[in-house]
């Protein structure tokens, strides 16, 4: 038998094999590798360019100026089929009618609006009609116009779902509507006319309490933002006396308790002890589970209906596109609603390209501004960072967020506590919880934060941006 006989054969082209192949030298070799990765890992713009405040305590107080007017809440509606009813207590978001408890009277209030439908470029209300009905937005997105300074029309702003109209109108005797309610879109309207109303009034003694109870508030002295009024002279002469004033606080200020977001890490401690080069093992498990601790904690802080940003802005601070897509005037009109030294933009990076799409459409070309290794896009030289935490919905719709940050700025903070123990970041604690009977070595997790927005025009929201069109 000779030598060739016994030579291995290369298997793809049965040819005697000269050499060692790769598939037996990989045995003796040691690969190069990378750390574990994680296509879930994100940028967290937020995270990183909110100023975050060291709470002591676990809680954090927001202490206010006192406000007459409590902002404008929105209504919710329930339906069966094509009927629609607004929720008797949601009626309570009606400043008319806030803090009423009267479910009775509530309900029969609800009991007395109108379903009405109005197709896209329909008049809802005309000025210089009778301004006799209180209306609720049940669907549908509706322009509010009114005259000029040039005897033309303008549109003064925009109404949409669970958005409320007239209910000044009903308690002050207004003879006519100064502006006209046009609908954008297909709409469905609940309306409560005067007259339904009146009659309720006149059965109801809290009812009527209520009432003179608002029209008493619509009285009191407040500045532009509803703020108890500071007397105050300016420009007088010698002499002249002067008027005494205090400044009068909120009673029950808001607190804001630090969240959490936890697990247990589980190693095998066979696998700790056998398996920990060139990496170490446990190292690798923390730091993906920490990365994913930082994801969650960064939805939360945007999306949380306690504390999270897209619900805590205020109603007053939530304005709607005037086409759907995200346009140049839009993301004016949001600055406008948050001028006071604006820190930055946060939207969906869909919605980012939707508004990039808008301004080519128009021939705009917007800046950039350098942040570390990236160029971040911006617009009127503010930032706009990228979250994939800010929800798409269903219809393809998302939102626009400009905060102004920091403390000192009543901006928007971010709350944590550092110095717990255990603590492997900052307000982030890693604690050895034992090993068990199936020799399972346990780490609980844990991450403390939350945030605060310190006055109502840190925080602007533009809302139902279509991000598909």
């Amino acid at each position: 038998m000779t030598d060739a006989a016994n030579t291995p054969l290369d298997n793809e082209n049965d040819q005697p094999q000269l050499s060692l192949n790769t598939a037996a030298a990989r045995n003796l070799a040691t690969t190069t590798k990378t750390k574990p990765q994680m296509q879930g890992i994100s940028s967290r713009w937020l995270l990183k360019m909110l100023p975050w405040i060291q709470v002591v305590g676990g809680a954090y107080r927001v202490n206010r100026r006192f406000t007459y007017t409590v902002g404008d809440g929105r209504v919710t509606f329930t339906n069966v089929g094509a009927d629609i009813r607004v929720i008797p207590q949601e009626l309570c978001e009606l400043p008319l009618l806030r803090g009423f408890a009267d479910e009775e009277i509530l309900s029969a209030l609800a009991d007395r609006f109108v379903q009405q439908e109005f197709a896209a470029g329909d008049v809802i209300i005309q000025a210089g009609q009778s301004a006799n009905q209180v209306i609720l937005i049940a669907h549908g997105k509706v322009n509010v116009i009114g005259p000029g300074k040039y005897d033309d029309e303008v549109v003064l702003g925009v109404l949409a779902d669970g958005d409320h109209f007239g209910d000044q109108a009903v308690v002050q005797s207004e003879d006519t509507w100064d502006v006209t309610l046009q609908a954008v879109t297909r709409c469905i309207v609940l309306s409560l006319p005067e007259e339904a109303f009146r009659q309720l009034v006149s059965q109801s003694e809290s009812l009527q309490t209520q009432v003179d109870q608002y029209r008493a508030s619509l009285s009191k002295p407040q500045s532009a933002e509803g703020e108890a009024l500071i007397d105050l002279s300016a420009g007088h002469q010698s002499e002249t006396p002067l008027p005494g004033t205090f400044v009068d606080y909120e009673v029950a200020p808001r607190e804001y308790e630090l969240s959490l977001a936890q697990t247990v890490l589980r190693v095998n401690s066979r696998v700790s002890d056998l398996y920990n080069e060139p990496m170490n093992q446990t190292e690798q498990q923390l730091r993906l589970t920490i990365e994913t601790l930082r994801e969650q904690q960064e939805h939360e802080l945007i999306n949380n209906r306690d504390f999270g940003l897209l619900h805590n802005a205020d109603l007053k601070q939530r304005i709607f596109t005037r086409s759907g897509p995200p346009t140049p005037d839009d993301l004016d009109e949001l600055i406008s609603i948050v001028w006071k030294e604006p820190s930055f933009f946060l939207a969906h990076p869909r919605a980012i390209a939707a508004f990039g799409r808008e301004c080519n459409r128009l021939g705009l070309y917007p800046n950039t501004v350098p942040m570390g290794n990236s160029s971040i896009p911006a617009w009127r030289g503010i930032p706009i960072f990228p979250s994939n935490k800010i929800p798409i919905s269903k219809t393809r719709t998302s939102s626009f967020m400009l905060m102004r940050v920091g403390e000192a700025n009543q901006g928007v903070i971010g709350l944590h506590k550092t110095g717990i123990p255990d603590e492997y970041q900052p307000s982030l604690s890693v604690r050895f919880m034992g090993i068990n009977e199936k020799a399972i070595i346990s780490y609980l997790v844990s991450a403390y934060y939350s945030t605060a927005v310190l006055v109502p025009d840190a925080l602007g929201i533009l809302e139902d941006v279509e991000v598909g069109r």
